[in-house]
């Protein structure tokens, strides 16, 4: 079991992400008492995306190729289209991803980030959910699409949209707090 109050939480993310989508489970899980970094391509600001234009820039507190995965507890991929488009492709990003998902660490994808699952065929025979509008690239990577507000499957935590981010940030303390979950890569 891991204490909220005691854990770590990687939160990556580039320019393009949801605005809500970082900024809120940033903000809660520190409210909670966890100690919480963001990670980017750069090491350097990112700017959100807010509805239908640019947002606010968020600091950033390293480069994702400079993470140490065993020095965190949880992972959360915000999303929006543009962020989870680029991580995907980033080696770096996959390298991180894939290491908590190999670890049965806590890994929490919201809105279009489950794709960085799919890029990690990580929802093979889970029951995850997403935007809907990436629910066929889901299917097509053997995850079990559902429409809930948040899902959890062994450890990996996903919602659909900014409307769901109570229960989002909610089920994250929730599965931090069972620890480690047994799952194949």
């Amino acid at each position: 079991m891991t204490d909220i109050k005691k854990s770590s939480i990687l939160i990556i993310a580039t320019d393009g992400f949801e605005q809500s989508e970082l900024m809120v489970p940033r903000d809660k899980l520190k409210q909670a008492g966890a100690q919480v970094h963001v990670a980017s391509p750069t090491g350097r600001s990112i700017r959100g995306w807010k509805h239908t234009d640019w947002g606010e820039s968020v600091d950033v507190d390293l480069k994702i190729a400079e993470a140490k995965p065993e020095q965190y507890d949880a992972l959360v991929i915000p999303g929006g289209q543009i962020n989870p488009d680029k991580l995907r492709a980033d080696h770096d990003a996959m390298s991180v991803v894939k290491s908590f998902l190999k670890d049965g660490k806590v890994v929490a994808a919201i809105c279009h980030g489950p794709w960085l699952l799919v890029e990690a065929d990580a929802v093979r025979g889970r029951t995850v959910t997403s935007y809907k509008s990436i629910k066929t690239d889901v299917v097509n990577a053997g995850g079990k699409w559902v429409d809930k507000e948040v899902v959890a499957d062994k450890g990996i935590v996903t919602s659909r949209s900014p409307d769901d981010l109570d229960a989002f940030c909610s089920r994250i303390v929730e599965e931090l707090e069972e620890g480690r979950h047994k799952r194949a890569a």
